[in-house]
């Protein structure tokens, strides 16, 4: 006998993180780093497919740079 859930799933997780944001000119979202069409196919992706993107995702966190604030940013005097 198993000890098993028979409910036990051996999926991906979701890197959501509940920070839904997409950066304006990477065009991803802040909070799990997916493109809005990843996001959206996410559930109806095959296992070997979501685990590819989960392994691109670190390498997309240097797509995200910091602004800086203030008039200066917003001007290009920085």
């Amino acid at each position: 006998m198993t000890d098993e859930s028979p409910w036990a799933r051996n999926e991906v997780e979701s890197p959501c993180v509940k920070i839904c944001v997409v950066h304006p000119q990477a065009r991803i979202c802040t909070g799990c780093l997916r493109s809005i069409d990843e996001i959206t196919r996410w559930t109806k992706m095959a296992p070997d497919e979501r685990r590819a993107i989960m392994e691109a995702l670190p390498d997309r966190a240097s797509l995200l740079r910091k602004r800086r604030g203030g008039r200066a940013a917003r001007v290009g005097e920085v």
